[in-house]
């Protein structure tokens, strides 16, 4: 019942949103009956469509066929709406002030502000006359013109009670204005759209974070792990994203790979081609992998056992020893995403599970997909959790909300004695756009500290 609900309200948005951009972009700026609006009214109609489409098709379709027809074009409208959305929305603003100006009251004449109107002036004349009754209206074909001020009195009579008496605006400069807000708004949402969709397509960049860890042991001060998560393998990025990301990883020569959640969307059958190039992650100690919330809506049970085969070993509620010397190590856990506590009990999270048995006297790096989780770590001790999940916000201005949900969006931060660090994500959900949030790979260096 509550899925329906929910779908109902989302389509009303949409179907909303679209009336609102078909009404500022085609109806304001055309003239009823010409080819513009025709083709505007069609088109605003199948973009409207074509949203619920994607979001579905791209679920039940094939990533590597027809989802991936359907997912270009309709991702990349999804972005555009809403920039296209914002921008309209703001320049309502100027809208409404430039149609203020231009239907500003008339000046004065010196006699009150407009000029008498002969036809409703009484005198001798006017009252009576041969085949006239006292107070007649004279015949509209003989009587006196009444001029401009009359004109424009009679109009402004005519106009809605919300529109400032004065002159009226012009049809023409009406639709000048509507078509110079129309290309402004057009010019920033697709420069907008542009912009977002070359910051992700030319891959992650590589950020360089260092973090003090009081329990480091000397030994294993100067170690690197390698962060990357949200790649989201899917009907647009595929497997020569993931093998640009491989090759970006190995080239940073870390002492450990982590791969923080959110690595597919999409089944193995259809996906396992995609993750291949995994395989060739190379660190001294190994690459380790924790679920996201993606895998279980992709068959976690598969992916998990796919990673597996790549080399790459899943923490499952459980830990691992990573030794730096003769006589110094460091707790690697991982914990599933929270996500898994709606499929089974065995899913969920469970940090107990994952710790027990450690060595106190190690620092423990925990990998966690999303960052919320690190209430839980800090009252646990963990030095370090790492984190994915947010995309930084991906597109400006879901930072604010992403925020609000996790209440930590993307870099370094302190919960009690707990360091948190989250990545922006190497890859995209949805449309392949950044906007405010550049992708990347990290490379986390830990400093042995006698205080952290």
């Amino acid at each position: 019942m509550v899925l329906v609900v929910v779908g109902v309200v989302a389509v009303a948005l949409v179907a909303t949103v679209h009336w609102y951009l078909w009404r500022r972009l085609v109806a304001d700026v055309s003239r009823p009956g010409g080819w513009y609006r025709r083709v505007g009214t069609v088109l605003a109609v199948v973009l409207g469509l074509l949203v619920p489409a994607t979001l579905i098709g791209t679920r039940v379709l094939s990533p590597a066929g027809a989802g991936r027809v359907l997912a270009w074009p309709g991702y990349l409208w999804i972005a555009l709406l809403l920039y296209l959305t914002i921008a309209v929305a703001v320049l309502e603003v100027p809208r409404a002030l430039v149609r203020r100006w231009l239907c500003r009251p008339a000046p004065a004449t010196g006699n009150g502000g407009t000029e008498p109107n002969p036809a409703a002036h009484t005198g001798p004349a006017a009252e009576t006359g041969p085949g006239r009754e006292a107070g007649a209206t004279a015949d509209p074909a003989t009587a006196p013109d009444t001029g401009a001020a009359g004109t424009a009195a009679a109009t402004n009579a005519e106009a809605p009670a919300d529109r400032p008496t004065g002159t009226p605006i012009d049809p023409a400069r009406r639709l000048f204005l509507a078509r110079s807000l129309a290309l402004v708004a057009g010019a920033a949402a697709a420069g907008t759209v542009g912009y977002g969709l070359a910051t992700e397509l030319r891959g992650p960049v590589v950020k360089r974070v260092t973090v003090p860890l009081a329990r480091l042991s000397p030994e294993m001060d100067g170690f690197r792990v390698a962060v990357v998560s949200d790649m989201h393998l899917g009907p647009i990025l595929q497997r020569g994203f993931t093998e640009r990301v491989v090759a970006e990883i190995n080239r940073q020569s870390p002492d450990l790979i982590t791969i923080v959640g959110d690595l597919v969307d999409g089944s193995v059958a259809d996906l396992g081609p995609a993750v291949q190039p995994l395989r060739h992650l190379s660190a001294p100690h190994g690459a380790y992998f924790v679920t996201g919330n993606h895998e279980y809506f992709s068959g976690v049970t598969q992916w998990v056992d796919e990673v597996r085969s790549l080399g790459v070993h899943p923490l499952r509620n459980e830990h691992q020893d990573i030794l730096g010397g003769q006589s110094s190590a460091l707790t690697l856990a991982g914990v599933n995403d929270a996500t898994g506590a709606s499929v089974s009990a065995r899913e969920a999270p469970n940090y107990d599970a994952a710790l027990r048995g450690r060595d106190p006297a190690n620092p423990v790096l925990l990998l966690a997909h999303q960052p919320i989780q690190v209430h839980e770590a800090a009252k646990r001790g963990v030095d370090l959790q790492l984190s994915g999940h947010t995309h930084g916000g991906q597109m400006w201005p879901v930072q604010y909300a992403a925020r609000a949900q996790q209440g930590y969006l993307s870099g370094l931060a302190r919960v009690d004695r707990t360091w948190l660090y989250v990545t922006n994500g190497a890859g995209a959900w949805g449309p392949p756009v950044r906007v405010g949030a550049t992708p990347d790979i990290t490379v986390v260096t830990l400093r042995a500290t006698t205080s952290a």
